[in-house]
């Protein structure tokens, strides 16, 4: 694959005078940082179920352009890709699906009432400083109502910004080049207005042909080679533009941020290769633009409040042009509104108890004959306590979810009403070893969504909501001081590590699971019944010095998962595993650091499974595995900080796929400059 790399990164260079000029008018004086806007109140607890976080620079050294990038390296995770840079990214945590799953943008979820699948694809990891990941919810009862609902969450926290004494002003550019004609060119520019009153703006432009090369070969049900062609990729091509625009301010006790975020995109869909067909004719634009605010008080030691408001708009344009289907060209209008408070309160030392309300408006709207047009009201309100003792840590919850739909062409259905418990424990049986056990038991609800109830020819307004049943034990034990290297990135000069291992077993009622049927924006669904999902989680991490300058940290993660459809013995499927649920899977990131050098390989293991209901042999899936190869130099001109990294990915070219008849790129490679003053 053709990669001209060299003229806009030699055009970044010729702007490093002036920037190098501007940055010499400021002086790094004593350190004095401003933190993130976070309340700093009295009550202060240990993670009674501890989360997989990847942060700062170790975020960016395994993770190449999104989140979803990222998330390919925690345990428990089945990351859908569907081929490409402006492809389909959702994430499904042990089994239990993607709608399951909230994600959070600074603090704040992220909706889609229309098919509840977020594109983690869309959001980039230019701005991003953490991205984590929890099983059950997080370990604090001083969230929204909403969070207490997840049966996992997805956390992404963009950056926020820090300055020294005598800063004002910090300024970012990076452009970088890849294989499929792919550039990104992205900007940040923070500002100090005064000691109370910081903001930020980041703009990101993507574009990318989309093609690249990837071998087909399948074979008939007698064995035998039916294709196998070396071809190109089309239609996967994507112009996107993000911009993100932040204002964060700081009271007496407390804080606010201010947050717009707009993302446009016009893309391909390249879709999936059936009956010898390599070309589709589905086009996809996107227009999704959201206001988001949030405040926090401590109004006095023992009491905290905290509020949060949201306002999205989302605009999708889809065609579909391919001659061997029926033409379509639909626009969808969809629009949320969310507010949320949440308080705490310390009754005693140690024990607190937390109540919060959360409301949503979601409405959708398209030009298609007899469409429903759906809105949905949506109350939540969850009660919450907390106990934290020096051997061990408490928390219970507990959620009530009430939810109304209405439609234009419709009878109205009954609202649907729940509650759903939540209690975690962890303790310390060894005192100060740092060695816990933990186990919780959650129940989780998730609503159909408007696709699944309304969209024409697909929809089905009888489906009922879809449950699920949470249990987990597990146990952690580190060494070395590993936690303060994670809050301070500093070595304590020997060797830090952890191993953590949870076993866990889910129930999944009334499962409704979404399929591509054909074209990649409709869906087809199906309604499993029941699914019994039994698995097992490790993960292990070490850092260590090696000589002097030298530093070595090798992170790795298995998972082992047992998820099987058990709705009727009668079902020629009865007791298989579910589609795309491989039995093992795993990775292994190593990075080496030598004073202004990365190096990082990365190693990912997806094992056999299934395309369909039926466990046959025609339904196999081969395991597939990728080797990742990420290096770094950072450097300093004048008071200019600059970084060159270099990625090969899918080191050994390798031919899979993700979801069947969506292959996945072969070797690709990727070269980015940034500077930063």
């Amino acid at each position: 694959m053709r990669l001209s790399l060299w003229r806009p990164l030699f055009l970044l260079l010729a702007c490093l005078s002036a920037c190098r000029l501007q940055a010499q008018q400021s002086r790094f004086d004593s350190v004095q940082h401003v933190a993130e806007v976070v309340v700093l109140q009295q009550l202060t607890y240990r993670e009674v179920i501890p989360s997989q976080v990847l942060k700062g620079d170790a975020l960016h050294r395994v993770a190449s352009l999104s989140v979803a990038d990222a998330l390919r390296y925690f345990s428990g995770v089945q990351l859908k890709d569907y081929g490409g840079v402006g492809g389909l990214k959702t994430v499904n945590v042990r089994s239990m699906g993607s709608h399951h799953v909230g994600v959070y943008y600074d603090g704040i979820e992220l909706g889609n009432a229309q098919n509840g699948v977020v594109d983690l694809g869309q959001f980039s990891l230019d701005n991003v400083e953490e991205v984590s990941l929890y099983n059950g919810q997080k370990s604090a009862i001083f969230q929204p109502a909403a969070e207490f609902g997840n049966a996992g969450s997805v956390y992404i926290r963009t950056r926020r910004p820090k300055f020294q004494e005598g800063e004002h002003r910090h300024l970012r550019f990076t452009v970088k080049g890849a294989s499929a004609d792919t550039w990104r060119v992205a900007g940040l520019w923070e500002e100090r207005l005064n000691d109370h009153l910081f903001s930020s703006l980041n703009a990101e432009a993507l574009t990318s042909s989309g093609r690249y090369e990837f071998r087909y070969r399948r074979k008939n049900q007698d064995g035998t080679v039916a294709y196998d062609t070396t071809a190109t990729r089309h239609n996967g091509d994507i112009q996107a533009l993000r911009m993100e625009a932040n204002l964060h301010g700081l009271f007496d006790q407390g804080g606010w941020h201010l947050k717009g975020y707009t993302y446009h995109s016009h893309r391909g869909i390249p879709g999936a290769i059936v009956s010898n067909v390599w070309r589709r004719g589905e086009r996809q634009a996107d227009h999704n633009s959201f206001l988001q605010a949030s405040a926090q008080k401590a109004w006095n030691p023992q009491f905290s409040s905290r509020w949060l408001a949201k306002y999205a708009y989302y605009s999708t344009h889809y065609v579909n042009n391919d001659y061997t289907t029926q033409r379509v060209d639909n626009l969808y209008h969809q629009q949320e509104a969310y507010f949320s408070t949440s308080n705490v309160y310390e009754m005693l030392p140690g024990w607190s108890a937390s109540a919060s309300y959360d409301f949503r408006f979601n409405t959708l709207r398209a030009d298609i004959p007899r469409f429903a047009f759906p809105h949905r009201f949506s109350n939540q309100l969850s009660v919450a306590t907390a106990y934290n003792h020096p051997l061990f840590s408490v928390q219970a919850s507990l959620l009530g979810t009430s939810v109304k739909d209405h439609t234009r062409t419709l009878a109205d259905k009954p609202s649907v009403q729940t509650l759903t418990p939540a209690f975690f424990v962890n303790c310390s049986p060894l005192g100060d070893v740092p060695f816990t056990l933990r186990a919780y038991a959650k129940k989780s609800f998730r609503m159909p969504t408007f696709n699944d109830l309304f969209y024409t020819n697909v929809g089905n307004a009888m489906l009922k909501p879809e449950s699920a049943i949470q249990y987990n034990v597990g146990a952690t034990f580190e060494w070395g001081g590993l936690r303060q290297f994670r809050n301070t990135g500093r070595m304590s000069g020997g060797v830090q590590g952890k191993v953590s291992l949870d076993a866990y077993y889910n129930t999944v009622h009334d499962k409704i699971v979404a399929y591509p049927k054909g074209q990649q924006f409709r869906w087809t669904m199906l309604n499993l019944g029941c699914v019994h999902i039994k698995g097992v989680d490790a993960e292990a991490q070490v850092i260590l010095p090696i000589i002097r300058n030298w530093g070595l940290n090798v992170r790795a993660q298995y998972t082992y998962q047992d998820a099987r459809d058990v709705t009727d013995a009668r079902d020629t499927y009865y007791n298989d595993q579910i589609p795309y649920v491989p039995w093992h899977s795993g990775s292994v990131i190593v990075g080496l650091t030598h004073k202004r050098w990365t190096i990082d390989y990365s190693f990912i293991y997806v094992g056999e499974r299934y395309n369909q209901q039926e466990n046959t042999k025609y339904n196999y899936m081969q395991p597939w595995y990728t080797n990742d190869l990420h290096a770094s130099y950072s450097f300093q001109w004048g008071d200019v900080r600059c970084r060159l990294t270099g990625e090969v990915n899918n080191l050994l070219s390798q031919d899979y796929d993700v979801i069947l008849n969506y292959p996945m790129p072969k070797r690709n490679y990727a070269l980015a400059l940034s500077v930063e003053l």
